[in-house]
């Protein structure tokens, strides 16, 4: 983990937008998490650990490899042949990613964010859950296969507008031969953001009614 001391280096004004989200997640949609909103978990979000569905299928074809991920079922297709990344003017919530090898590791290069998304959407990611992105973010991924079972997973993050600078998370990610995805079917029977959208109507109705006998 970089830097030494553990800690995120976040600059306030990201801080002040995670918390104003926060604030306001009974709001309107547009303050909930993606993750929430079925849309994705992000890149690298999606690698950070959750409370469950932290499973993910790691296929190499010519040319290509392929990371399947449990939660949100999403297929991230990275491309190996050297291309340059997409024009600057394209933009996406995933960002573009480009990879290549450096010996036995696997390095992957991710810019054109759309600046829509959170760096991290889980509880289990403590202060960085809701800390926004922007389109400056650049995110470099390192998958080192350590033994028969076990592949080091390094990320370096570096977005100069929402960090003082850059920072680093390392996780290891272990084989489980037993392990059986399932299908992630976020929006089937997803009433979490119908459920706390009324809930907040419900409290603002409250909130009024109780203005209006105060002021009897």
């Amino acid at each position: 983990m970089e830097p030494r001391d553990g800690r995120v280096p976040v600059r306030p004004e990201a801080e002040a937008k995670r918390d104003y989200n926060l604030a306001h997640n009974a709001d309107s949609y547009e303050y909930m998490s993606l993750w929430d909103r079925c849309i994705t978990r992000g890149v690298p979000a999606g690698m950070f650990p959750a409370g469950y569905n932290n499973a993910y299928q790691i296929v190499q074809i010519p040319g290509y490899v392929v990371i399947l991920y449990e939660m949100i079922h999403e297929a991230r297709i990275i491309p190996l042949d050297g291309r340059p990344h997409l024009s600057a003017n394209i933009r996406q919530w995933n960002g573009d990613s480009r990879g290549r090898w450096e010996g036995n590791t696997l390095v992957v290069d991710t810019t054109n964010y759309n600046g829509k998304g959170w760096i991290a959407t889980s509880a289990a990611t403590g202060r960085i859950k809701g800390i926004p992105q922007s389109e400056a973010l650049h995110v470099v991924e390192r998958f080192t296969r350590v033994d028969a079972d076990t592949i080091g997973y390094e990320v370096t993050i570096n977005d100069p507008n929402v960090y003082t600078s850059s920072w680093k998370v390392a996780i290891p990610l272990v084989r489980d031969a037993s392990y059986q995805i399932f299908e992630y079917a976020c929006h089937e029977g997803n009433q979490a953001v119908g459920n706390v959208l009324s809930g907040g109507r419900a409290l603002d109705k409250a909130t009024e009614e109780a203005a209006k006998k105060g002021s009897k």
